[in-house]
């Protein structure tokens, strides 16, 4: 009998944010599929894409909050890594056979100190095969499966903050703090490379997105368990979507503004900055993304239209 599929419920509007702890050994489109139908939501989408192998914070975006992906990709992340020294795999992770071994030099603290020095502000990384970039239409990671190795342009990349919080014989342990397109796995190669060894990322876990805070992090076993009974409790985890946008000017339009600028009209708001801001009503909602230019004049740029079940959990 389909008994359980005549009764599935249809998915609804949900618009929110949630920051998944990915568990290892999933991709974060499996997250993501996974929570949005806990969720039983019609719409989704992630940020920042983290390796099978990797752990931690994953943006998954629902319905209008889905809007602010592409800002968040912008965003600046951290990461603790703990590299394995003397052995290079293909996949640059543990997910990867092992492809050349080397030896270890008998570095002390202060040696490898001295090297990720090195590897501080700008830098240029060459992405790894095992990526998810396009080359001729296909997925990197895809060449790489059939054997196939392309040549890759060098990227520039920051690396705004890299402590070193263990060294011994055969391991590294980093925090990052690096711009967007930083490949931890090709760092953790190169720094390697600069000390005459090999590495590759034997645990990888992203601490922080953007502004977002690493306590508002939800397990994944811990939302299935909310999600039991239904979607609801799982749905008073959702967080706003102007929350991705924390670190931005805001504006408050008067009520008589309102239907303009939700309606693609650009209106006078006096101020005289420019830039990307966050746009609000007189009762504080939140109306969307708006550009504002030296003139005063504000041009919307994402407009949001949220379910009201969902933004009432939010006040």
């Amino acid at each position: 009998m389909n008994t359980k599929v005549g009764t599935r419920r249809k998915a609804e509007p949900v618009d929110g944010l949630l920051l998944l702890n990915k568990p290892a050994g999933i991709t974060s489109n499996q997250a993501l599929q996974k929570i949005k139908r806990l969720l039983n939501a019609k719409k989704a989408g992630h940020t920042g894409s983290l390796d099978p192998a990797a752990t931690g914070m994953l943006p998954l975006c629902f319905g209008e909050a889905t809007k602010v992906c592409a800002y968040l990709l912008d965003a600046d992340k951290t990461y603790r890594v703990t590299a394995k020294l003397g052995e290079a795999t293909d996949t640059g992770d543990t997910d990867g056979k092992v492809i050349e071994t080397a030896p270890v030099p008998d570095h002390d603290f202060n040696f490898w100190l001295d090297v990720i020095q090195g590897f501080r502000g700008e830098i240029e990384q060459i992405p790894p095969m095992y990526s998810a970039l396009k080359q001729d239409g296909k997925r990197l990671y895809e060449l790489a499966r059939q054997g196939i190795t392309v040549e890759r342009k060098p990227r520039t990349v920051r690396i705004h903050e890299i402590q070193l919080m263990e060294a011994n014989k055969n391991r590294l342990v980093l925090h990052v703090r690096c711009s967007k397109g930083t490949y931890i796995r090709t760092l953790v190669e190169d720094i390697a490379r600069a000390a005459g060894t090999l590495a590759h990322a034997a645990s990888l876990h992203r601490e922080n997105v953007g502004d977002f805070k690493a306590a508002d992090m939800l397990d994944l076993t811990a939302a299935v368990a909310m999600a039991a009974e239904g979607p609801e409790a799982l749905r008073q985890k959702l967080l706003p979507a102007d929350i991705a946008l924390a670190s931005w000017p805001e504006v408050a339009i008067d009520a008589s503004a309102v239907g303009k600028f939700v309606g693609g009209q650009a209106i006078s708001v006096g101020k005289s900055t420019d830039g990307l801001v966050r746009v609000y009503d007189p009762e504080r909602v939140f109306l969307g993304v708006g550009e504002l230019a030296r003139d005063g004049l504000l041009a919307p740029r994402r407009i949001f239209h949220p379910a009201q079940t969902v933004t009432a959990a939010h006040g």
